[in-house]
């Protein structure tokens, strides 16, 4: 007995006394290059360290917690990375790019602290870390969903993962995971937009993402309305560990750990656990998922390095059509199988003042969808694939301490088939759709190079000018040149102004250029973006900024048969009969639609620092309109004239913290039945639903059990069960109209053991 509460006090003084370490890499921004030297400090504390020629460090012996680590080198701006967790299972890891101290005001050098200044990009950035998405209340630990509290970020079905930017359609969106372009980053994705219910990129590997929602310079290209960059960090170094996780919807395993002394690899595999509680409940539609990720990286010397990345999701839907009731439900869902994957491999070169990038990949997505009614008979068929072969090569080289260039250049090939089947389909408007049988396959190819000058002048101006050129074979006006610019100017060392404009285009979705020979002759979307905006630091970790955008669309395709239809009012959903197959395209199109978005945005954003509370409200006032071929001018489905988010949380010890999020939203437009159960033209998107708010709550409990890392959480969305509705459909049985709501009160615990 003597010799268990001895084992028991040892464990005991095990946990207080339970250290860690911090390691990484300090790196130039724009070259890559390993900075030795460099001197990081772990704040309020005295711990610290400095890298190896390599650009390396570790910070060992650091008791369990939670800190913000500062880098400093002499030249170059200093930076903070907040949130970083020390716990006793695995090395807390970070990256730091520094920039250099080229901006100077009457002597006082212009700092970037804890929030990163990227001498690219001026406008519209926000980058948030692994630990800021994973502890974000009501986002499921999900990059996507994670992103709602951002200004300009409009606010959709609580079941959904569609991000719509500043007025834009959910196509809008450019997806980048570990610089490979993914089209759609979310299970049963929407074909031909950016959308879908949740994301399936595993969070534990995400080191650091950032998302422009505007005025993006020119590497980035065939989207209109912003980029969401997702790094993934490296397996670690010193021995195999992993991680087994219970969430709200899935559970997983996680193994990650060295190949050999260069070389590392992780590795996960999720499934869904909803088809089980579906099937025990009696629902009549049960969704079932599961993805893998995997990477391999391999640092052949200081210089070189290769990296390895696989992404595979598998989605799968089972109607249980037990009484006429589950029919008649499923009559009016439609679902849609799918199985998707990337595969890429990248190689990275650094040389003397720069580097270059090369890396080849596959994205693959099968579409099994189908809609059939109350007879089992099909409304809908689509089984089609898109494959895309992408070759990209980029460099950057610092021409002198101001001065930098970026160039690339990238290429597709691309393999599109479909067997589509859409019997005589009569819309609530009225007008029936023609394409009652197709069948296509084919190769078609894309093209793009850009190239980049940034520059800073008399100490105080930063200035960035790029050229973009993009061709797609596939149609008759497929070749664009996008010029870009941005300036940032530097009021003083805590304050800034900021322009941004260019031109951008999209290339129309392959599903929508199959249906009809004539839609051959749509154009790529235009849109011409001015954005500009004031940033101020309050603090080293408190930052307000105000920006104004305005966004001038034009090219839009646009229905021949529908003459009030754009499609930018379309993607938000899955696309079936109720929504009248409008966002799939298959109907006559013509690049006609125009339309403009403009708004005001206010943010305040505070780091956790050594006041262990963090935060960001945001506030946004913009309004978006669409015309179609009838010239009538329409709000756009996505006009919210109001979005108010208020997020934030605070540390109260390394074991326990509490976060909450407040959401408020104008209704969307929406178009009202009529008492038949048809709509009409003139009240097209002329009504507006209530608006929707709603709080989340989440609380978070850690133990540090010597060798083992606990983590549980319980979260809670919509704590006051306000019932938001934001969809509308006519119910044929029962002869009245059936506003759908949002779940209301949903609490979801999650349990991650570490090891």
């Amino acid at each position: 007995m003597k010799r268990i509460f001895f084992g028991f006090l040892i464990l005991a003084s095990g946990i207080i006394t339970a250290q860690g370490s911090i390691t990484g890499k300090v790196i130039d921004k724009s070259t890559k290059e390993a900075l030795p030297g460099v001197n990081l400090i772990i704040m309020d504390t005295n711990f610290g360290a400095a890298t190896d020629i390599n650009g390396d460090f570790i910070i060992k012996n650091v008791p369990v917690g939670k800190y913000s680590v500062r880098a400093s080198y002499v030249g170059y701006l200093s930076a903070t990375k907040s949130d970083v967790v020390v716990n006793s299972v695995r090395p807390a890891t970070l990256l730091f790019e520094l920039s250099s101290t080229f901006i100077e005001l009457n002597g006082i050098t212009v700092q970037s602290d804890y929030f990163d200044m990227n001498p690219n990009e001026f406008n519209s950035v926000k980058s948030f870390s692994y630990e800021e998405i994973r502890r974000a209340p009501g986002g499921f630990e999900d990059v996507v969903r994670a992103l709602s509290i951002l200004p300009g970020v409009g606010q959709v079905s609580a079941g959904r993962n569609d991000l719509v930017v500043r007025g834009g359609a959910p196509s809008e969106n450019l997806f980048l995971v570990d610089g490979f372009t993914v089209p759609n980053i979310n299970h049963f994705g929407t074909q031909g937009a950016t959308g879908g219910p949740l994301s399936y990129i595993n969070l534990d590997f995400v080191r650091e993402t950032t998302f422009s929602t505007g005025g993006f310079p020119a590497n980035y290209g065939d989207k209109l309305s912003s980029v969401l960059k997702i790094d993934l960090r490296d397996g670690r170094n010193d021995r195999i560990g992993g991680k087994a996780t219970i969430s709200a919807s899935q559970f997983g395993f996680n193994i990650e750990g060295p190949i050999d002394s260069k070389s590392n690899f992780i590795f996960s595999a999720r499934r869904s656990y909803l088809d089980f509680i579906f099937n025990a409940a009696g629902f009549n539609f049960v969704p079932e998922y599961y993805d893998v990720m995997s990477k391999a990286s391999y640092n052949i010397d200081s210089k070189n390095k290769i990296n390895w990345l696989f992404i595979g999701a598998f989605d799968k839907v089972k109607f249980n059509n037990k009484d006429s009731e589950d029919l008649y439900d499923n009559s009016r869902i439609l679902g849609s199988n799918q199985n998707q994957y990337l595969v890429g491999i990248s190689y990275r070169h650094i040389f003397d003042n720069g580097f270059y990038n090369f890396s080849l990949s596959r994205n693959f997505v099968d579409y099994d969808t189908r809609q059939r009614d109350t007879l089992l008979n099909p409304i809908f068929t689509n089984i089609s694939q898109e494959g895309e072969n992408e070759f990209k090569g980029d460099a950057v080289v610092k021409l002198n301490e101001t001065s930098e260039i970026n160039f690339g250049i990238s290429g597709k090939i691309i393999k599109f088939s479909a067997d589509i089947l859409l019997p005589t389909f009569i819309t609530s408007f009225g007008e029936t759709l023609q394409v009652t049988s197709l069948s296509s396959a084919e190769y078609f190819y894309k093209y793009g190079f850009y190239s980049q000058y940034s520059t800073t002048f008399f100490s105080r101006l930063m200035f960035t000018a790029g050229l973009r050129g993009d061709y797609f074979d596939r149609i008759n006006s497929g070749f664009t040149l996008d010029p870009r610019a941005s300036l940032s100017y530097i009021l003083d060392e805590v304050s800034s102004v900021s322009f941004s404009t260019g031109i951008y285009h999209q290339a129309p979705s392959y599903l929508w250029l199959a249906s009809f020979k004539q839609n051959e002759n749509l154009k790529p979307v235009k849109v011409i973006q001015y954005v500009a905006g004031y940033e101020r630091r309050l603090t080293s970790d408190l930052r307000l900024k105000l920006e104004g955008f305005y966004k001038d669309y034009s090219d839009y395709p646009a229905s021949l048969l529908r003459p009030y239809l754009v499609l930018a009012n379309t993607g938000v959903g899955f696309g079936g009969s109720d929504e009248n197959f409008g966002s799939l395209g298959l109907e006559p199109l013509i690049s006609a639609g125009k339309g403009f978005a403009r708004g005001l945005e206010f943010s305040l954003q505070k780091k956790s620092s050594d006041t262990p509370g963090y935060g960001i409200l945001s506030v946004t006032y913009s309004e978006s309109f669409f015309k179609g071929l009838d010239g009538i001018e329409r709000a756009g489905s996505f006009d919210q004239k109001w979005i108010i988010n208020l997020s934030g949380g605070y540390s109260f010890n390394e074991k326990w913290e509490v976060s909450s999020r407040f959401r408020f939203a104008t209704g969307n437009p929406y178009t009202p039945f009529n008492s038949d159960g048809s709509q009409s033209v003139l009240n097209y998107n002329a009504y507006r639903f209530e608006p929707t708010h709603s709080l989340d709550i989440r609380v978070d409990r850690r133990w540090d059990l010597g060798g083992l890392n606990l983590i549980t959480y319980i979260d809670i969305q919509n704590i006051y069960n306000n019932k938001n509705t934001n969809t509308i459909r006519y119910d044929y049985r029962k002869g009245e109209v059936d506003k759908s709501s949002s779940i209301g009160l949903l609490p979801s615990i999650g349990v991650s053991l570490e090891f």
